[in-house]
């Protein structure tokens, strides 16, 4: 038999508190410092903040929410049981084989059935401790709080991509409850996912729909609740600012001169003024970073939003970090850095025999760079740089000495090696240093719409 104590560390594992009456929903401003550790900027971090505060769901011992992790049956009906206090009864009380009076659940599961959230399953079982998938949570708070049918739920579920997947017993139940928009989805509004297992940011984003008061504002997106009208088109206003980091590297090591493409990853949702998500966090920005005002600037060119590629007008500032390669600490700005290829193929001459740890080597954009930087010189210079450019990747070691550099990010070839010669045949003295945290913060030069 568990003792108390035990009893009170399982349910505080599970996220849940106790509470009194579910007090209205309040709104959250988007940009508030997160309760927890790791939900700050998530889709789901107003209603994990909300709910938290109200005693319905916490956290774990060491901060965190753990937003991904899967949610149990057990676990799920004393959510609702703390949630919805004062459903009433509309059935007996079931007992189930698999769930014995000591149970630390137990309480919850007979509530959770006999007010006609959760049932059980044949045999007499209630399979406490299995991972409940989506559509069986929406389907209890759709029967728990009796929501009606719609006329003609096939309409209903026609906004699913994924519709044939609901599985027979849960499609009245899951059109109900996108009636009432409690259906949240995220990243896609439009695929349900109803045999994925619940996250607990799944359920939480449940919970504040089905328990928000008619008329309060949403705690979720709106673009993630099925069924929610948009009242105006998502979009971002020029010189909005998007955070974002390259993750490749904690730096980039480049020349001034170089133009090499890179690929972003934003550190934070952007949202709009209605507080909804135009840019999920980790989005994908690609674009370029490139010479500009003394220094160098990224320019952004695309952004991936849930698979779809859309056009992005943005710049981050320009970069005017200049280190002398010749500084004898210059070594350590290599460390955990990407460098660009024109400084790699000067690095021999540069730092004699200091070895240093480049993550990548970071190639030209443009064959027309190429082009540009080779006029007038000779053709032995040429052909030489074209030889290093397409051997960049297995004679690296050679440049730098017995360290390695990660062959499969290096872009060989003729235009590329070019590109180097032109750049560094006086010899690469200026470096560009960039703080990949903290110097790509964009600014958009272009209002941004998500078209619908």
């Amino acid at each position: 038999m568990q003792s108390l104590a035990q009893r009170s560390l399982a349910v505080l594992s599970c996220g849940l508190m106790s509470s009194g009456t579910l007090a209205l929903l309040a709104a959250v401003p988007a940009q508030a410092q997160s309760r927890f550790t790791d939900t700050q900027g998530i889709w789901a971090q107003g209603c994990i903040d909300h709910l938290a505060s109200r005693n319905i769901i916490s956290g774990y011992p060491d901060g965190t929410f753990r937003p991904l992790a899967p949610v149990t049956r057990a676990e799920y009906a004393a959510m609702l049981g703390k949630a919805f206090p004062n459903a009433p009864v509309v059935r007996a009380p079931g007992t189930f084989n698999d769930v014995p009076s000591t149970f630390w659940a137990a309480s919850a599961i007979q509530n959770a059935t006999r007010t006609g959230f959760l049932s059980g399953y044949p045999g007499n079982v209630f399979q406490p401790n299995q991972n409940i998938p989506r559509v069986q949570a929406i389907v209890a708070l759709a029967s728990g709080l009796q929501y009606p049918t719609p006329p003609s739920v096939e309409a209903v579920l026609a906004q699913f991509n994924d519709a044939a997947a609901i599985p027979a017993y849960g499609r009245a139940g899951v059109a109900a409850a996108t009636a009432k928009q409690v259906v949240v989805n995220y990243p896609n509004v439009q695929v349900f996912g109803p045999n994925q297992l619940a996250t607990r940011a799944d359920i939480a984003a449940f919970l504040c729909q089905a328990t928000r008061a008619p008329g309060a504002q949403a705690l979720v997106p709106t673009q993630y609740i099925a069924g929610a009208a948009t009242t105006s088109p998502i979009a971002l206003p020029a010189g909005q600012q998007i955070p974002a980091r390259f993750p490749d590297a904690e730096r980039i090591v480049l020349s001034p001169s170089e133009t090499i493409a890179l690929r972003l990853v934003t550190a934070a949702d952007v949202r709009d003024s209605q507080g909804r998500v135009v840019i999920p966090v980790g989005s994908e920005i690609f674009g370029q970073i490139q010479p500009a005002q003394g220094g160098s600037q990224f320019v952004a060119n695309t952004v991936v939003i849930n698979n779809r590629q859309l056009p992005i007008a943005a710049n981050s500032q320009v970069i005017r970090t200049i280190r002398d390669a010749r500084d004898p600490n210059i070594g350590n700005v290599f460390r955990n850095a990407a460098i660009g290829s024109a400084v790699a193929a000067g690095l021999s001459g540069l730092l004699g025999n200091q070895k240093i740890t480049p993550l990548k080597v970071l190639t030209g954009a443009a064959t027309g760079a190429a082009i540009e930087t080779n006029q007038g010189r000779p053709a032995t210079s040429i052909i030489r740089d074209t030889l290093i450019g397409a051997a960049v990747a297995t004679g690296a070691s050679a440049v730098i000495g017995d360290r390695k550099i990660t062959p499969e990010k290096v872009i060989t070839g003729a235009a590329a090696g070019a590109t180097i010669g032109g750049v560094i045949d006086p010899a690469v003295r200026r470096l560009v240093v960039v703080d990949a945290n903290t110097d790509l913060r964009l600014t958009l030069t272009q209002s941004f719409t998500v078209p619908q």
